[in-house]
């Protein structure tokens, strides 16, 4: 018999007509994307902590995670960017021996003219009306209710019990992040119509004093073996930094030959040129990208790093080789213009395993995503794992011949090259295997992931193992298609062409 049937037996004498269906020479390579998010919630989310739950959409978020949390507004940051990709989150709660961060605004009176304060909490925007003659109490009064009204805001607001004329602010949460909450006046300027009423004078004391951040350890366990190819972490720490970066490395973690889960971990942090550098040079690890923004950006971390991971993660989906520079961040705001790093200063965050973003158009777009990987293991300067694009790629290549080679050969035998053995056997030998590879290969090459075809042909190495007969042994030599990064010109002008 030459055909390797996999379930009609050899020995059937009932006529006539027997049938089985193979899908080994049918199948295509498809692949559902699938993103995590990890924060922190509220007592009043349904949702059980550290546990992965699948969040339909932002107003589920509210629900699940409590309105005006850490984690409901990452949801709403992702959708805002990205509302196709199949969104999980995991949500953790306070540690129960945290302090939630505070702050303040004072206010002064009475007015002398009828106006709008514009007050911007965390990048939202609460706006107050002011009559003529109205007192500071009066106006605290008003700017607490207003405060409390917006839901989706992370702080509540109450007036002080004894200055009464002070709107006392608390972070919903409870941890360092909320010390990152934002709070200014007059965001979009007088150009836009925003300026404090005439005889009202503002005090704004910054949120501070939040302490103790939750163990993700817990919610990390949770993931198991569930496949999540963007994982968006609201902190920036070192610690939290060192669990992902085990969680994902390459020898036992989720890149690793017995896992093969793959994906990415995006986070944000904001500072100083100077601060970012040295948090930069601090780490080095090619599966993290860290958003790097100036402090003159009212947008919290946590909303930050989910924006860039929605928007690098919805487009690494359609096209994992194609560079994610210009891609805006839907609702990031941006700094004052004398507030934005320099060509310099993010040339030399970007050396130092910082993404950065740059604005135009009155959005933050995508500048260059970069992973924190700088050096090898000798402390040598290493580019092979600069930008985030080079992972997704090798992740896709990976994924496709996963694919391939377990279709193409589920339950076959294994001989060698020149082995006579009738047609329509399930046999494979080395070289119907490496044929396999170099098809797989023109594929990928003509959906623009890889290239040159003939340096990958004499550089694949397909043997069978010395030890183990009925192991194959595969040097597999991809050449990545790169991203159109620099276009450097030399205008050599003349004032007359020689005749």
């Amino acid at each position: 018999m030459a055909v390797s049937f996999n379930n009609i037996p050899s020995n059937i004498r009932v006529p006539l007509f027997y049938a089985e269906v193979d899908n080994s020479a049918a199948g295509s390579f498809q692949q559902n994307y699938r993103a995590l998010v990890i924060g922190q919630k509220l007592a009043a989310g349904t949702a059980t902590a550290d546990e992965p739950v699948i969040v339909p959409g932002s107003d589920a978020a509210k629900t699940l995670f409590g309105q005006g949390s850490i984690l409901d507004r990452m949801v709403s940051a992702w959708r805002a960017n990205d509302v196709f990709t199949e969104l999980w989150a995991i949500p953790v709660v306070d540690d129960g021996s945290a302090a939630a961060a505070a702050g303040s605004i004072a206010f002064t009176g009475p007015a002398t003219a009828n106006g709008t304060l514009y007050i911007y909490i965390a990048g939202q925007r609460v706006a107050v009306g002011v009559t003529s003659s109205a007192i500071a109490t009066a106006i605290a009064t008003a700017v607490a209710a207003a405060i409390n009204a917006a839901a989706d805001l992370p702080v509540t607001a109450a007036v002080d019990g004894s200055d009464l004329f002070q709107v006392n602010l608390t972070a919903r949460n409870k941890g360092t992040l909320g010390n990152g909450i934002d709070v200014r006046m007059n965001y979009r300027g007088s150009v836009s119509g925003e300026a404090t009423p005439a005889g009202v004078g503002v005090t704004i004391t910054a949120m501070s004093t939040g302490a103790t951040d939750p163990d993700l350890a817990d919610a990390i366990a949770a993931m198991g073996d569930m496949q999540f190819d963007y994982i968006v972490i609201p902190f920036s720490d070192g610690t939290n930094l060192d669990l992902f970066r085990t969680l994902m490395n390459d020898s036992t973690g989720r890149w690793s030959y017995a896992k093969q889960l793959y994906g990415h971990v995006f986070t944000a942090k904001r500072g100083t040129f100077s601060a970012l550098d040295t948090f930069g040079d601090g780490r080095n690890d090619q599966h993290v990208t860290a958003f790097g923004y100036t402090s003159g950006s009212p947008t919290p971390v946590w909303e930050a790093a989910s924006m860039f991971a929605a928007q690098a993660g919805s487009h690494l989906s359609i096209d994992p080789a194609r560079p994610l520079q210009t891609l805006p961040l839907i609702g990031f705001l941006p700094p004052p213009k004398s507030g934005e790093f320099t060509l310099t200063e993010n040339n030399t965050l970007l050396y130092s395993g910082v993404a950065t973003v740059y604005y135009e158009g009155g959005y933050a777009r995508i500048q260059r995503a970069v992973t924190t990987y700088q050096e090898n293991e000798w402390g040598q300067a290493d580019p092979s794992y600069l930008d985030v694009e080079t992972l997704a790629t090798l992740s896709y290549v990976l994924r496709f011949l996963k694919g391939r080679i377990t279709q193409k050969f589920p339950r076959h035998k294994l001989a060698n090259d020149g082995t006579r053995f009738g047609a329509g056997q399930a046999i494979a030998t080395p070289g119907t295997i490496r044929a396999e590879l170099i098809a797989a290969y023109s594929e990928m090459e003509s959906n623009g992931i890889v290239e040159n075809m003939a340096a990958f042909k004499e550089n694949l190495i397909v043997e069978r193992n010395a030890d183990d007969p009925s192991r194959v042994d595969v040097v597999y030599p991809p050449d990545l298609v790169n991203g159109l990064r620099i276009f450097a010109l030399l205008a050599q002008f003349r004032l007359q062409y020689a005749a």
